[in-house]
């Protein structure tokens, strides 16, 4: 749903994608949670930002909200706990600055070198050149397989009706 300069993820209607791929890059967007607080841990505003489609950048209210560690806002899913929780209160708008660098594969398949995150949650610096042990899954270990240099930025639809605005992304 697009309204008052901001689209807001609506349960079941699926992710939100861009047409254009993108590899290594720095995106800018601006996020909220739902301002009336609904359930605990990860049910509350819970989304989030897939860089190539692949890599999970944690959308959570995370403000007075306990859940596991690797899952909170600021969180590359499942493998980098954030420095600190920088969240706001539910409801206000929140930044992700973020530096992406895109994996690097060799002619034969094999993993040159890994995906990169750098983030700066509402200026506060939440993850510092981390390396990903490779792709965001929810259960197992993430490994590597070869894919094109340039894929889709993903929002999740995780059934909680998160909003973004502001996005802007430049190849890096």
């Amino acid at each position: 749903m697009v309204k008052d300069g901001s689209m807001t993820v609506q349960k079941g209607t699926g992710n939100i994608k861009t047409k254009q791929g993108f590899g290594s890059c720095q995106l800018h967007i601006e996020w909220r949670t739902p301002s009336a607080i609904e359930g605990e841990g990860q049910g509350r505003g819970n989304s989030g930002i897939f860089l190539m489609g692949l890599y999970e950048l944690q959308v959570l209210d995370s403000y007075n909200n306990k859940t596991y560690s690797n899952g909170q806002a600021g969180s590359i899913y499942k493998q980098h706990i954030p420095l600190v929780n920088a969240c706001l209160k539910p409801g206000e708008w929140q930044e992700y600055d973020i530096i992406f660098t895109a994996p690097q594969f060799k002619e034969d398949g094999s993993l040159s070198s890994p995906a990169k995150f750098t983030v700066i949650q509402n200026g506060v610096l939440v993850q510092n050149n981390v390396e990903l042990k490779g792709p965001t899954t929810y259960i197992g270990q993430p490994t590597y397989v070869a894919y094109p240099g340039k894929l889709p930025l993903s929002l999740q639809d995780h059934g909680n009706p998160t909003s973004f605005r502001n996005i802007w992304i430049r190849e890096l």
